[in-house]
């Protein structure tokens, strides 16, 4: 028997949907719930790399992932010259295994419809538009209030919440999130012929100038620049300055510049980090995804590391008969060293360029992949 029976998921991003998926194929009563109204969230793209990959697959999603979204095994990168000019096409390490793609660029939409979809057919019970207000935990299990005054107990309670995870305050757990000190543009668009995989530029106005495929008619683009406050800039505002940043790129981005013209389609935020140390859970209540670590999107690792939590969860509450310490021990000892290495890589790669400095990114760069074509 299942070291659980009924299990609150709180947040339908990766995390919690996959959690969900996971448990209630296995008969564990679920319920999923998200303060957001529905599923959409900002309308860009999302790089999902091997090791998320496998977790899809895991979901039964996957063709539904391939299908919607763009494949790719290589990674270019181009010169911040008037031609755009291609210095070298790399071979991706495809870390979640050969029958899989190196890589996929979706609309993030799309994934998290996909996603939702999935945990309802899995017999989840899922609210959009609603949330809790008080945890009330024992021994045994967790009381929760929801804000429309019902009330539920549940044997475990999963905060898959996000960067600013209203269960982490909750729990009293401190937790600082801050900025690395860049902040990224990015657009989604019509994909021009000559994009077929991502490429980035690095120099010029930005640090970083790249764009990913994420369907057969769609992209997003993106530019990497020292943090700074946008918030005061219009729609109209925001695009006039990156169509600006951009014009100092070239090669396929002035297809997708000459594209960009729908203000609603530009946003603006900071690359921030954070990395909980261990424990991850309080009793009967366990963070993970963004609530319990978070990096910036310099290896875009942020939705596989929060499937590869959410994996690992799963399989630890179906294999065990009770939640014990033991299982808390095994489920920290199989991620935080994993995540911290992921999140510290990122931030690095950043910092690399801040700093203006040539660092061993071919190094830093095997040295992950290694670690993530092991199953987490």
């Amino acid at each position: 028997m299942p070291a659980v029976r009924s299990v609150l998921v709180v947040g339908a991003g990766a995390a919690g949907c996959a959690t969900a998926i996971l448990l209630a194929d296995a008969g564990v009563s679920v319920d999923l719930i998200d303060l957001k109204p529905d599923v959409s969230a900002l309308g860009s793209g999302i790089t999902l790399q091997g090791n998320a990959l496998r977790v899809l697959r895991q979901l039964g999603v996957w063709d539904q992932v391939a299908q919607r979204g763009y494949g790719f095994d290589t990674l270019g990168l181009r010169a911040p010259d008037p031609d755009g000019t291609l210095i070298v096409e790399l071979t991706d390490v495809r870390t979640g295994g050969a029958d899989l793609p190196a890589t996929v660029g979706m609309y993030r939409p799309d994934l998290a419809g996909i996603l939702v979809d999935r945990a309802t057919s899995a017999g989840a019970k899922v609210r959009f538009g609603t949330t809790y207000t008080a945890l009330d935990q024992d021994d045994d299990g967790v009381d929760v209030t929801f804000a429309d005054g019902s009330s539920g107990r549940y044997d475990l309670v999963v905060g898959a919440d996000g960067v600013r995870s209203w269960t982490r305050r909750q729990l009293g757990v401190n937790l600082e999130t801050r900025s690395t000190g860049m902040g990224i543009w990015r657009v989604f668009a019509p994909r021009p012929a000559s994009v077929t995989r991502t490429d980035l530029y690095y120099g010029g106005p930005c640090y970083i100038a790249g764009y990913c495929p994420t369907g057969e008619d769609s992209l997003y683009a993106y530019l990497v620049e020292d943090a700074q406050d946008r918030s005061r800039l219009s729609p109209q505002e925001s695009l006039d300055v990156m169509r600006g940043l951009a014009a100092a790129y070239h090669g396929p981005w002035d297809d997708i510049r000459a594209s960009m013209t729908d203000p609603t389609r530009v946003n603006y935020t900071w690359f921030e980090t954070h990395l909980l140390d261990a424990p991850w859970h309080r009793g009967r209540v366990v963070l993970i995804g963004d609530a319990a670590h978070t990096c910036p999107p310099t290896l875009a690792q942020g939705a596989a590391q929060a499937l590869e939590d959410a994996a690992v969860l799963a399989e630890l509450l179906l294999a065990r008969d009770t939640v014990s310490d033991e299982l808390w021990t095994t489920f920290t000892d199989r991620r935080l060293t994993r995540a911290r290495e992921v999140v510290d890589a990122s931030v690095q790669l950043g910092q690399w360029l801040l700093d203006h400095e040539q660092g061993d990114v071919p190094r830093l760069m095997a040295r992950i992949a290694h670690l993530l074509t092991e199953p987490a």
